[in-house]
């Protein structure tokens, strides 16, 4: 990828940093290489990292974040061209002391995210466990993710707060807003998107795992301003477990797009709500869908299979008008199996089976 700057150049000393508790992190930020030991993080801060251009950030241990009713994030790493490696090591979050049913919007105050990434380079090998909120928050562009687990699993039973509803709530996977980004062979469990879109161009989610949440998707666009746009994404040879696909635009916005996505070779497994939904409608879903987000160009290609359960819906295309989704529209590489069938208004789909 062609590298953005994401902060400021920072020249490094050729030095090994060592990282042990925050107060190691000032002296550790001037050298090149940077060693992460497992330590706890107090609670009510962030462990914010911004190490030189070019440098080798390792995780040698588990990091553990204190618990505090506060906005976070818990982490941040910040800088250009660096390579992160978590040697599948935790970050430990204790969500499950923050779950309550309610999310981030609600309830007691969660740190969110967990890790915000405003990096460029390579990120890889890290495992995040019960994060209070959303897990990482991608702002960092030039940026490849591997290998990164997300794992609330815990968050899908109730607990004393959650009143009967499962207690993890609005642990997206991975929310993206940059540019040039790669997420690759990672494996998310959680209770809500497992990648969130919400601005950027050159998007590559591939050879990903999903499991429990609302699915991979371009997410509510146009629903904190204007003007955003979201292209040239790509959705790849990925699986997911509980619901599928989805595009989802807000019914009031104005003056944003969603301009050529593809869809290849993934596989979802018994959605429960949608196997592919594009909604112009957002936050009613199927509902008066509006005009000012124009979607251009949605194309499955290759072999996308979707089955869904007895009581969900194959495909739901709703558009506000022919003039808000144009473009081409080929679903010729999309299988729909199963459900209550399928639904397409005012956008010129063509192909697929559903």
């Amino acid at each position: 990828m062609n590298e953005t700057l994401n902060a400021p150049r920072k020249i490094g000393k050729r030095c090994t940093g060592i990282i042990q508790s925050l107060a190691d992190v000032a002296a550790a930020e001037e050298c090149t290489t940077i060693n992460i030991g497992g330590f706890t993080v107090p609670a009510g801060q962030t462990f914010a990292l911004a190490p030189p251009d070019g440098a080798v950030v390792s995780l040698t241990g588990q990091i553990t974040f204190g618990v505090k009713n506060w906005a976070g994030p818990l982490m941040t790493i910040t800088g250009n061209s660096i390579t992160f490696n978590g040697n599948n090591h935790n970050l430990v979050g204790n969500g499950d002391q923050y779950w309550d049913g309610q999310g981030i919007n609600g309830g007691a105050q969660k740190p969110d995210p967990m890790l915000r990434i405003n990096m460029g380079g390579t990120f890889e090998n890290l495992q995040l466990v019960n994060s209070p909120g959303r897990a990482v928050a991608i702002g960092g562009s030039s940026l490849t993710v591997s290998a990164v687990t997300v794992n609330n699993a815990a968050g899908a039973a109730a607990n004393s707060k959650s009143g009967g509803k499962p207690a993890g709530a609005n642990t997206d996977g991975f929310d993206v807003s940059a540019n040039n980004v790669r997420i690759q062979n990672s494996v998310v469990t959680n209770q809500d998107d497992c990648l969130a879109i919400n601005r950027g161009t050159n998007i590559v989610f591939t050879g990903n795992s999903c499991t429990g949440g609302h699915g991979i998707s371009i997410a509510c666009i146009g629903s904190i301003k204007s003007g955003v746009t979201v292209s040239g994404v790509t959705i790849s040879n990925n699986v997911g477990h509980v619901n599928g696909l989805r595009i989802k635009t807000v019914n009031t916005a104005t003056g944003s797009s969603v301009l050529n996505v593809t869809y290849s070779g993934n596989k979802i497994v018994g959605a429960t709500q949608f196997g592919v939904l594009i909604d112009q409608s957002y936050p009613n879903t199927l509902g008066t869908p509006g005009t000012g987000v124009v979607i251009n160009g949605v194309t499955f290609s290759g072999t996308n299979t979707v089955s869904v359960g007895s009581s969900a819906h194959r495909v739901e295309v709703n558009c506000g008008s022919t003039s808000s989704c144009t473009g081409t529209w080929n679903f010729a590489g999309l299988t729909a199996t199963g459900g209550l069938g399928s639904t397409v208004k005012n956008a010129p789909v063509k192909g697929g089976s559903f």
